[in-house]
């Protein structure tokens, strides 16, 4: 008889997960600061993944074996900064593969604040596990001190001003990933080139083969899952490359097709659009003017 899996354990609140894992109480309930070697982990009785309900920044050193992120399995031989939203999903961790520091925020720490509109900008939230931010030596120094300075207003007495100062510092913290994965971006350009000339050999297979007209327009999600990559940071690093995200590299792509097959086949308007993976026609014309200024038919008599 096949052993029954245990569902994900999910945690609501900063409190229990340090219950579940050895901790002491928070200094406060929606924020907490900790040192990962401070994790006791007992893998008896927990269940092999658990969520989230709360952001999670967490520096890993020294990570050996596998770490589970959603449904993969990632391998590690040096550290990395890792950013995750509320409701991610985690494999349950093996003790030897902690250390370095973890910080927790329940979105309702900053419920009232700016900050709860503006951390949708903050785009690495959504990047997979693999993609995590390699920081140098000084960038390292720089996110520790942060780190730090949060502790200690932790430790500190609450006062009227305690959330404010703690708000002001998380949100140095998450500018400075902001720049230092620009610079990882750009240190690693060789790399992501390559990725761009993966991109545009799957688009111009993609429209060649006439998948378009069985699977429909490409997504951003299939061709990040195609590359391997999340669509996140897909569209990061294409930003940081080219000025444009994917869906902008899709929609050049798609005009290009168009153009190509306006200037040179008889097809109809009608039949193009589908050609190219569209129901309606009309929406194909609306969308071809938007981008050319030029009705598909316009756009065919100019040629002549």
């Amino acid at each position: 008889m096949k052993k029954e899996e245990k569902l994900p354990l999910k945690f609501n609140s900063i409190t229990d997960f340090h219950r579940v894992f050895g901790l002491s109480k928070p200094l406060h309930p929606m924020i907490s600061f900790i040192e990962n070697k401070d994790f006791k982990i007992q893998r008896d009785g927990l269940p092999n993944s658990f969520i989230l309900n709360f952001y999670k920044i967490s520096y890993k050193t020294s990570l050996c074996g596998k770490v589970k992120y959603g449904q993969s399995n990632y391998d590690f031989g040096e550290g990395g900064l890792i950013c995750t939203a509320p409701n991610q999903l985690f494999g349950t961790p093996d003790e030897t593969m902690y250390s370095g520091y973890t910080l927790m925020i329940h979105p309702d720490f900053f419920r009232t604040y700016s900050l709860a509109k503006n951390i949708h900008n903050f785009g690495y939230f959504s990047y997979s596990m693999n993609e995590a931010l390699h920081l140098s030596e000084k960038e390292k120094s720089t996110i520790f001190s942060v780190f730090k300075s949060i502790d200690e207003e932790l430790k500190n007495n609450i006062d009227d001003f305690s959330q404010d100062v703690i708000l002001s510092q998380v949100e140095l913290l998450l500018n400075y990933c902001n720049r230092f994965y620009r610079r990882q971006f750009i240190t690693r350009k060789a790399v992501n080139n390559d990725m761009l000339q993966k991109l545009e050999f799957y688009l111009e297979d993609y429209f060649q083969s006439k998948k378009t007209t069985e699977q429909g327009l490409p997504t951003v999600q299939l061709i990040a899952e195609h590359l391997n990559i999340s669509s996140g940071y897909l569209s990061d690093m294409l930003r940081s490359l080219t000025g444009q995200n994917t869906q902008q590299h899709i929609h050049n792509k798609l005009i290009e097709k168009a153009k190509e097959k306006l200037a040179i086949t008889e097809l109809s308007i009608n039949e193009i659009a589908y050609e190219l993976g569209y129901e309606h026609p009309q929406s194909f014309s609306k969308f071809f003017k938007a981008k050319t200024s030029l009705t598909p038919l316009k756009f065919r008599q100019s040629l002549n």
